[in-house]
């Protein structure tokens, strides 16, 4: 067992509530129950040895790994090949689980051989409270229960019934040796119980587990096929739904921007943040490429959730929205350090909470119309009252939209006249007019439409640099800036626009690095942060996207496919790509995973526009 394994060596199981991200060493070492913004019960990622993980591999040196999806689901296949066997842990989490009590979420790890004789080693070392809750540890044969602040984790481990496994202590912790032959099963089951007075789960049983699995092959299956994407590359876009759907808290329709929190941006460095909530930007996004992809329920989903937050009106900023929540909406996310953690590799200090969320971001009125107003059902479904919520946002936008803000990127640097930001609030007055018009809805539409139009002068003239042929972050810098990639696709401007291509040329002299984007030029454009960082993903997918839309076809699809080769062995993105390749950041990162469906949806257009 490696102590800090690579962030992308890790596939990714879920089961709409929570996630838990498995190693191809066969380490579970990320999991927070019983939400996605709870305390970890695994965090090993952030320190080997307080994190905790639940590990199965074979007891044997030198171990051949493959890790896998079984396709179109959400079922993990670890496959290990030695000398005197081939066995797989297959992993999963059921959804709609209702095996287990009620709020329980359930992790199930079946373990099977292939060829051979393996002998697989189990360690289960739960670590409550990012590690810093103690617990009570009660063994009985192929039971154990860890009793920790406010949750319980039952494992049970199953296999043949003439040889019942035993769960041997160590410490507070529990392993076991498990010796499989060709064709012979055994699972273990992890059920994460909250509070400490709950009654155990049932028993699991071999029957009982086959149907789980059954459960959630159909589920995923039946998921997928609702897609209506048809275009060139089916199973790197419907990874990426998945992806999207697994990062999803479906009690309420909230996404969430990644699984994990306090992953370096730079190893070594400072940029760790916390991103197991939900952004209002990245959620607007992430349900918009759901929603081309044909997934509708997904969209109505989060505008619900969205009109609760507008309807309740609880902001620390005073704004109408903040710029991101907790899963259920509460707004309050106190950053707090944890210092007694390592961090990944060192990468220091780890944070949980993230107190970007009192910054002022205006674009987010702009992504929430620009994703929502595509669907006009929703409009239908959102009725009066969600039109009322609606109109009201764009009233103040009118009257507050002139103002410096963070930006897009939650720099630290203090609030500057974001050209990104004012695009986007173009883009909600834009979409606030059309639908007014299209639905025959009462509205302001004289006022919408002159602040659309001042915001639209102000970026011609002030965002404009006519020294750099480009479009700038900010009003007072010229710097460049990869968010403006999105410029074309809300429609400010023609993706064949004469200013657009100059941006699009300077962009690529400043920021594209064989392919790969940065956002910008933190030398350049100080941030408020110490060190550099890589480029991100994001970026790099909304630029293949603009060069399709530029009628650069052969760099665009270059762009692209070169891009897929930075994904992980199942398809899955982090962040950011550092400089010898490696994916950091936070994992898997939704943004990137809309982008990359963005990226795919705009040149399957644009090749069969071509007819290549």
């Amino acid at each position: 067992m490696r102590r800090y394994p690579p962030i992308a060596d890790h596939g990714l199981i879920g089961d709409l509530h929570t996630a838990a991200l498995v190693s191809s060493d066969g380490v579970l070492d990320w999991l927070c129950a019983p939400r996605f913004d709870s305390p970890s019960v695994f965090c090993a990622l952030l320190d080997h040895d307080r994190g905790g993980y639940f590990a199965i591999a074979p007891d044997a040196d030198g171990a051949t790994t493959r890790q896998l999806y079984l396709a179109d689901t959400a079922i993990l296949v670890t496959r290990f090949m030695t000398e005197e066997g081939v066995g797989e842990v297959v992993d999963f989490m059921p959804v709609d689980d209702d095996a287990s009590p009620e709020g329980a979420r359930r992790v199930i790890r079946v373990l099977r051989v292939t060829r051979g004789t393996v002998r697989f080693r189990l360690v289960c070392r739960p670590r409550f409270d990012y590690g810093r809750g103690t617990h009570r540890l009660d063994v009985d044969g192929d039971t154990a229960r860890f009793t920790g602040p406010g949750t319980v984790a039952h494992l049970h481990v199953g296999g043949d019934p003439e040889r019942p496994v035993e769960l041997l202590r160590d410490g507070h912790d529990v392993h076991a040796l498990l010796t499989l032959r060709q064709g012979q099963r055994a699972a273990a089951v992890l059920t994460l119980c909250p509070g400490t007075g709950a009654p155990a789960p049932p028993r699991p049983t071999e029957a009982s587990v086959r149907e789980a699995f059954a459960a959630t092959y159909d589920h995923w299956h039946r998921w997928v096929r609702r897609s209506r994407y048809r275009g060139r590359w089916q199973q790197v876009v419907h990874r990426s739904a998945i992806t999207l759907k697994l990062m999803t808290y479906a009690p309420a329709g909230a996404p969430v921007a990644a699984v994990t929190a306090g992953l370096p941006e730079r190893l070594g460095g400072d940029r760790n943040w916390d991103y197991r909530y939900t952004w209002v930007r990245d959620a607007s996004l992430s349900v918009k490429a759901l929603l081309d992809l044909g997934y509708e329920d997904e969209a109505d989903a989060f505008r619900r959730w969205l009109g609760a937050r507008v309807a309740a009106g609880a902001t620390v900023t005073g704004e109408p929205l903040q710029i991101m929540y907790r899963v259920d909406g509460d707004p309050l996310l106190p950053e707090e350090v944890l210092g007694h953690l390592e961090g990944y590799r060192g990468s220091a200090p780890v944070r949980v909470g993230n107190d970007a969320a009192g910054q002022l971001q205006l674009d987010i009125y702009g992504e929430v119309a620009h994703a929502l107003s595509h669907a006009p059902d929703l409009a239908q479904l959102a009725g009066y009252d969600g039109w009322r919520n609606l109109a009201a946002l764009l009233d103040w936008l009118a009257r507050t939209w002139d103002r410096p803000d963070e930006g897009i990127w939650e720099t630290r640097g203090g609030r500057r006249h974001f050209t990104f930001s004012r695009v986007m609030c173009w883009t909600a007055f834009d979409r606030g007019v059309r639908l007014a018009r299209d639905l025959a809805r009462p509205a302001d539409v004289a006022s919408w439409t002159a602040a659309r139009d001042a915001v639209f002068e102000q970026v011609m003239e002030r965002g404009w640099s006519a020294r750099r042929q480009a479009f700038v972050q900010h009003y007072d810098s010229e710097v460049l800036d990869a968010s403006l990639l999105l410029m074309p696709v809300v429609g400010f401007l023609s993706p064949k626009d004469r200013r657009w291509l100059s941006t699009l040329d300077a962009m690529e002299a400043d920021l594209v690095s064989d392919s790969l984007v940065h956002r910008y030029d933190p030398l350049a454009s100080p941030d408020g942060l110490g060190g550099d960082e890589g480029t991100f993903s994001l970026c790099s997918f909304l630029y293949a996207g603009a060069l399709a839309r530029a009628g650069r076809l052969g760099l665009a699809r270059y762009a692209f496919d070169k891009m897929l080769t930075y994904a992980n062995h199942v398809g899955l993105f982090a962040e950011e790509i550092g400089p010898t390749g490696e994916q950091l950041g936070n994992f898997p990162q939704a943004f990137t995973h809309v982008a990359l469906i963005m990226a795919a949806l705009a040149l399957d257009e644009e090749l069969d526009r071509a007819g290549d």
